[in-house]
């Protein structure tokens, strides 16, 4: 199960292990917390810019993030339809509905009923920063690990994240691709992953870098993706091909550090469940 805050961080951080372990047999659960109405309006209009309707956006949102998880041969999708609460400080943060203004026990408490009912044995979400501030994958950390605690299932927890080397690629791929990133751009960006030996799980998703790039290219309305997808298949594949993780909850006892999500438990176990 991967719980994301927003349609189209399915595709971004979980695209590759969703896409390999569903070919493998293994039943996969993305949860996604907003509606993403504070995404871009056609022509990449801006909330709060003429143009800009929330409800469309959300309805569009939606539809693309169907046809994301079809792509990734995802077995469920479960939407919770919280308010996408926009970006740090924004006046979303806090209109009603929003997820970042949800008390954390309430949304734990659909979520919990949800780990109840799919029973996994992995949970994949984001870490106490939200990977990069952003207040809906701040709230999705702390509604995740709240709901894991009601409901006491999964074998193993991870955090989603990215190794400070992932960074240096991405600068060298930009260039090579005359995008023009350099070491600049890449120092200006918001702080974001972890030092390299602090990954405790690389997974191997270069078998299914092709789909992970349609999935993205699927939330063609947003513009979060176009500079990945402006890359090509084959230098998405070299950036996207490895999907590192933070191992934060085990029972297995599995070995650090680890390749594969499942370490540690019994694969027939997994695909029975």
């Amino acid at each position: 199960m991967a719980v994301h805050a927003h349609p189209d961080d399915e595709a971004t951080s979980t695209g590759g292990v969703l896409a390999r372990y569903a070919a493998e047999g293994v039943t996969t659960v993305v949860v996604t917390c907003t509606d993403g109405r504070c995404g871009d309006g056609p022509a990449g209009v801006k909330p709060g810019e003429a143009g800009h309707n929330p409800e469309a956006v959300v309805a569009t949102r939606r539809q693309e993030l169907a046809a994301s998880c079809a792509v990734l041969k995802v077995t469920h999708l479960e939407t919770l339809g919280y308010h996408d609460s926009g970006m740090m400080g924004w006046p979303a943060n806090t209109a009603p509905g929003s997820f970042w203004s949800t008390p954390v026990a309430e949304a734990a408490q659909r979520l919990a009923e949800l780990i109840r009912r799919y029973r996994p044995d992995v949970i994949v979400t984001y870490d106490e920063n939200g990977g990069y501030g952003h207040p809906d994958h701040i709230q999705t950390h702390r509604v995740t690990m709240a709901a894991v605690e009601l409901s006491g299932r999964p074998a193993k927890v991870y955090w989603s994240t990215v190794p400070d080397s992932w960074m240096r690629d991405v600068a060298a791929l930009m260039r090579e691709a005359g995008v023009g990133w350099d070491e600049t751009d890449v120092s200006e960006l918001p702080p974001i992953g972890l030092p390299d030996d602090q990954i405790t799980t690389w997974v191997d998703t270069s078998v299914a870098s092709d789909q992970k790039y349609d999935a993205l290219a699927a939330h063609a309305s947003q513009s979060d993706g176009a500079l990945f997808l402006s890359l090509g298949k084959d230098r998405f594949a070299q950036l996207m091909g490895t999907e590192t993780f933070v191992r934060v909850h085990d029972t297995t006892g599995a070995p650090l550090p680890e390749n594969d999500l499942f370490a540690g438990l019994d694969v027939r176990d997994v695909l029975a469940g």
